[in-house]
């Protein structure tokens, strides 16, 4: 398989294919690069990661858009740190330099943003002060002083950002610069200069990466793929490696597409390349996909979010098995919001927690006992995995396998939840667990699930049984969601697509309230309105009866009647039963209280831990 191969890079080998790109982390420690950045990257390193790209560090004060986001300034014993543990592995380390300009935030600076022109940003609506002679200057000295730094740390090279966050990029288009200096009707000027500095402040044997957003999804003005061509020319000679990426503030999603998004790659831009490698990015989580684009062309193949999801990606498909599988869904990788909370992974929470959480995926010898599982759920399926890695005989006794994993995956663009509950039990029969079907009330490991909650309306449907295959009576329906979560929307989309007449009900002020400003928030959104789903906010449903349900508005008391032939109730369901007060590390997932997919599968790693630690040898 050539994604596991060599590749060469300015004289430097790459021990396979496989890129681990920038992103935010929230692990530093002020603005400087943490010992959990550290082993967070080493683990990928010791996975058989070709390339990692190091968090993308602010190359100017100027320049601070998230809390914990780095400053390059500060970045020089970290980036040592993340070399020396990276490079017996013989992974090349690149250093991730970036400005966010006008897409980033005052609220740390305490100062307005930069930016090529007064464009006020989509997002922030901040309008940023333009970039004068002595500001460029400042940039472009930032950008070769951070290379430095990046040297002096004994790091292989540095990437250059200009794509779809970056102030680089604000400069290349047409959305954002409006100057008619040298820097406005050269666009590119800015980045040549960018380019050549960090060249002569890193020297001639280092390797100099570039991230090109080559399609911001504004034909009007934007970067377009055919405008791209003529842009990738003229860049690619400069550099070692570029990275061809998607996305602006306009349309954010394009970058990290979730499953609902066909991602695409643009081929068509590799002949303006010339020799120069290119990356393809976006969405690819499968090794099969991988060497489809490598067939394609492409050098590499960055696939950030599988090596989040599994981390040794490269040395599993070695192996010959299938890696962990990545959901898609940028639930726990997708850290940029106001809690701060530290990458992580829905199916692996190790993921971002490496000095906190155990290694559960090394075989440890164990005491060889006979362990029950009950509950064949993600809580179950994972201790009981944890457990037979533990040299322990595991059965899991259940109703049914997968839990509420397959009606998950029912749901439009969550397939993939289906993917994992498949290699979850994949790597329980690999490892010798039996299934047994039916139940039992006591076991070493509990995780049962939980129960549906008393319908908000009498003769409300759970949405579970919709995802189940329920059919329903013919008519309009009614989704009511106070959770504000997937489960509502996927309900909605999957009627809508039945040709059903939806109406999304819910007390917060937007749907999908759960889903965040940097996940699949506004993506869900586009999709309802293009599906024709009638969306109300801030109401609670007071009744329902004779076809028609009652709605009040929360602020202003106003009362709706919306006529529904039925309600699906997609709230949140309860606890699966009263836990002791003894022996409560043993219980896992719903049964303990319902959440989310990453609670089930930590909780039932910690219970087997819990039950393993406590079996005499």
């Amino acid at each position: 398989m050539r994604l596991t191969e060599p590749l060469l890079l300015a004289g430097r080998s790459a021990p396979s294919r496989v890129l681990f790109g920038p992103h935010e982390t929230n692990l530093g420690a002020g603005r400087a690069l943490s010992p959990r950045h550290v082993a967070y990257y080493a683990r990928r390193a010791a996975g058989g990661a070709g390339v990692v790209v190091v968090e993308g560090a602010s190359v100017h004060p100027s320049d601070h858009p998230y809390e914990r986001a780095p400053l390059a300034a500060d970045c020089g014993p970290g980036w040592a740190a993340v070399g020396d543990a990276c490079r017996p592995h013989g992974t090349l380390v690149l250093a991730g330099l970036t400005h966010t300009g006008g897409q980033g935030s005052s609220a740390w600076t305490q100062a307005p943003p930069w930016g090529p022109s007064r464009v006020p940003d989509v997002v922030t609506r901040e309008v940023p002060v333009p970039l004068d002679g002595g500001r460029i200057a400042e940039l472009t000295a930032g950008f070769a002083g951070a290379a430095a730094t990046a040297v002096a740390a004994g790091l292989d090279g540095v990437e250059v950002d200009a794509g779809p966050r970056s102030l680089l990029r604000q400069f290349l288009s047409g959305l954002t610069n409006h100057r008619d200096d040298g820097h406005g009707t050269d666009r590119a000027r800015l980045l040549r200069e960018v380019l050549a500095a960090v060249r002569t402040a890193q020297g001639p044997d280092r390797l100099l990466a570039l991230r090109l957003s080559v399609d911001e999804s504004a034909p009007w003005a934007g970067l377009t793929p055919k405008g791209s061509a003529a842009l990738v020319g003229v860049l690619a000679p400069l550099v070692d490696l570029l990275t061809l990426v998607r996305g602006s503030a306009l349309d954010v999603a394009a970058y990290r597409p979730t499953a609902h998004r066909t991602p695409t790659f643009h081929v068509e831009l590799l002949a303006a390349a010339g020799g120069t490698p290119v990356v393809a990015q976006g969405s690819v989580v499968e090794a099969a996909h991988a060497e489809e684009l490598l067939d394609a062309g492409f050098a590499a193949v960055e696939m950030t979010r599988a090596q989040i999801a599994d981390a040794g990606f490269v040395a599993t498909v070695r192996a010959g098995r299938r890696p962990r599988p990545c959901l898609l869904c940028n639930q726990a990788c997708q850290v940029l919001d106001t809690r701060n909370p530290p990458v992580s992974c829905v199916v692996d929470p190790r993921s971002g927690h490496e000095l906190t959480e155990p290694d559960t995926d090394v075989p440890v010898p164990g005491g060889g006992r006979r362990v029950v599982v009950a509950g064949a759920g993600p809580a179950g399926l994972e201790a009981a995995r944890v457990l037979a890695l533990r040299g322990h005989d595991v059965e899991v006794v259940a109703p049914a396998v997968g839990g509420l994993l397959p009606l998950v995956a029912a749901a439009p663009g969550r397939e993939r939840f289906g993917s994992f509950a498949d290699w979850l039990v994949a790597e329980c029969t690999r490892l010798g667990v039996a299934f047994t079907p039916g139940r039992v009330e006591d076991a070493d490991v509990v995780a049962t699930g939980g129960r549906a909650a008393v319908p908000v309306v009498p003769g409300a449907v759970p949405a579970a049984d919709v995802l189940a295959g329920r059919e329903l009576p013919p008519g309009p329906v009614l989704v009511h969601d106070p959770v504000g979560g997937p489960v509502g929307v996927g309900v909605a989309e999957l009627l809508a697509a039945a040709g059903r007449t939806v109406t999304l009900a819910t007390p917060d002020d937007l749907v999908g309230a759960r889903l965040g400003p940097t996940g699949d928030l506004v993506e869900a959104n586009r999709r309802l309105a293009v599906a024709g789903v009638r969306r109300v906010t801030a109401v609670v449903l007071t009744g329902w009866a004779g076809g028609r349900a009652v709605l009040e508005h929360r602020w202003s008391g106003e009362r709706t009647e919306v006529t529904c032939a039925v309600v699906v109730d997609a709230g949140h369901r309860l606890p699966g039963r009263v836990l002791p007060d003894e022996g409560r590390e043993r219980f896992a997932g719903d049964v303990v209280a319902p959440r989310t997919v990453l609670d089930a599968v930590l909780e039932g790693r910690r219970a087997a831990l819990a039950v393993a630690a406590a079996v005499p040898a």
